[in-house]
Order: structure tokens, then C-alpha cells, then sequence
């Protein structure tokens, strides 16, 4: 028999390549990941990995044992999951994916009110604008905003955050007048993806007007961006949370009001194969109580 924490450390030897990675993705001394990996080849009586000081490679053992470890170790999570939910009290750990822009905006907001309702839950960050994979990197729950990529885990809409383009009065006081989507092009645009972007409107009687926009500078990070409208240095595109407050204390204009631009929608992912655990349950629910619809 072998234990349970030593097969996680050697499944995620497995995913990642290494002990070092294996310990970092796991939050566990490199010490205890080693002797994980050593105890679990002494319960089994087999090589799994042999080390060399620059590379692992998995022998047979190693392999064979990958493909079952991960069936095994999902088994007991799906059983862990199942049961929370039955039981319905939510705790332990919430190993939770976020994006900084939502995480320094809607989710710092609502946070406190779930830890303070369930105090036996500890949750546990990673603030990251980069795709993860749940099932590999053991998350609980992932917040995306966006279009949805991966059909292996199950997604529910927490809300749909309209995108303003907005600039500072002082910007605006000494620059030309904009009444229409065509007059940006006379403007200095912040962009967020690259040097030149489409930018989608609708009029009050609903004509689609695209229009193609130079920027002069891409930030990706509507933070980042924020800061610098307030700053004065030109117009560019915030979500609706972001903007709202700057807005109603006169600090940012939203610019053509009037016009639609795009939106999009926020997603809560979790992976499909597990059942819903009471925490992650309680977590989404917190989320879409909070949320403007």
C-alpha cells in the first residue's frame, strides 16, 4: 500500500518533469516531494524516475503508474467533492485562478463576505492572466473572461461586464470634440492588443459602425490603463467595474455614451468530470449574488 500524498508528488513529477517544479506547483519543500518519490518506489519495489543532475526520465514502472495515478487521484477528489457537497458545509482549501483585473476589482470585493460566512474555508489565490489547466495544476475553480476554449470543464456565466472607452476631462478639454465613432481616429488611443484594433460600435438606432483604430501605446492590463487615463494620456477601453467609479466622481468620461461598444462575459470553470463541491458551490454563488447582472 502507498500513500496518497506521495502519489500526488509523483503525479505531478510526472506532469511537470521535475522535482523542483513538482514542489513549486505543489507549495511543498523539495525535500518532502524527494522523499515522497522515494518512499512511494519502496511501497511499490520499482524505479519510477530516474534522476540525473540535469534531467528525469520515467521508466516503465513510471509510466504505467502515471496512467493509473492520475484515474486514481481524481477518484478520490470526485469522492472528496461528493461527499462535501452531500454534507453541504462548506471548508478546507478553495484553490482558486483568477485574473488580476477581476481579482483587484469584483472578487476583492466580495471575498470577505464568503470567508466571513464560512469561516472553515481557506482560500488560496493565483492571480495570473494566463490560461491554466484545472485538471493538471489541481485547481478548484477558475474565473475567465472572455471566450470560453476548453470543453473539458463546465462553465457558468457569473456576469457580463460592458467594455467603455473612456478618457479625463483634462484630456478631453484640449483635444477635438468626439460625436461620432470616426472622430477617435483624430485622438491618442491606449490599445490592448496591438497597434491597430477594430473597434465595434452600435448607434442609439442600431448601425454597427466598425472602426479601425491605431493606438499609441498596447497595455494589456486595464489596471495599468486606468492610471494612465487618469493620468490624462488619451482614450482607452475599460470594463464597466473599472470605470464606473472614476465616472460618477468626474474623474473619467465615458466617451459616446451613447454608442455600444463591445462586451463580454465571465465565467466560473471547474472541471467537468468532478462533482461540485460545497466551498466551489457556495464560492459561485457568492460571486453571482454580488455581481450586476
Amino acid at each position: 500500500m502507498f500513500d496518497l500524498t506521495d502519489l500526488r508528488a509523483f503525479a505531478r513529477i510526472a506532469d511537470v518533469g521535475s522535482i523542483s517544479g513538482a514542489a513549486r506547483a505543489l507549495n511543498m519543500p523539495k525535500s518532502s516531494v524527494s522523499r515522497a518519490l522515494i518512499r512511494l518506489e519502496e511501497a511499490i519495489g520499482a524505479v519510477l524516475v530516474e534522476r540525473s543532475t540535469r534531467h528525469l526520465r520515467m521508466t516503465d514502472a513510471g509510466l504505467l503508474l502515471q496512467r493509473h495515478a492520475r484515474r486514481i487521484l481524481d477518484d478520490v477528489g470526485e469522492a472528496e467533492n461528493a461527499i462535501g457537497g452531500l454534507v453541504g458545509h462548506p471548508q478546507g482549501d478553495l484553490r482558486v485562478s483568477v485574473p488580476f483585473t477581476f481579482a483587484a476589482g469584483p472578487l476583492a470585493r466580495s471575498l470577505p463576505g464568503y470567508l466571513s460566512r464560512y469561516p472553515d474555508v481557506r482560500v488560496l489565490l493565483t492571480i495570473d492572466n494566463r490560461v491554466v489547466d484545472l485538471l493538471a495544476e489541481e485547481y478548484d475553480v477558475a474565473i475567465r473572461i472572455g471566450p470560453l476554449i476548453d470543453s473539458e470543464v463546465i462553465a457558468r456565466r457569473l456576469t457580463t461586464l460592458s467594455l467603455w472607452p473612456c478618457a479625463s476631462p483634462t484630456y478631453l478639454s484640449k483635444h477635438p470634440a468626439i460625436g461620432a465613432p470616426t472622430d477617435l481616429l483624430r485622438h491618442t488611443v491606449i490599445g490592448h492588443r496591438s497597434n491597430k484594433e477594430l473597434w465595434p460600435f452600435r448607434s442609439p438606432k442600431g448601425t454597427k459602425l466598425d472602426v479601425e483604430i491605431r493606438t499609441r501605446t498596447v497595455v494589456p492590463e486595464p489596471d495599468v490603463v486606468r492610471t494612465m487615463l487618469l493620468a490624462g494620456a488619451g482614450i482607452g477601453i475599460l470594463p464597466d467595474f473599472h470605470a464606473s467609479e472614476a465616472i460618477a466622481s468626474g474623474a473619467l468620461v465615458r466617451v459616446l455614451p451613447d454608442h455600444e461598444h463591445r462586451s463580454v462575459d465571465v465565467h466560473a470553470m471547474y472541471p467537468s468530470h468532478r462533482s461540485l463541491s460545497a466551498k466551489v458551490r457556495a464560492f459561485i454563488d457568492t460571486l453571482i449574488a454580488d455581481l450586476p447582472r
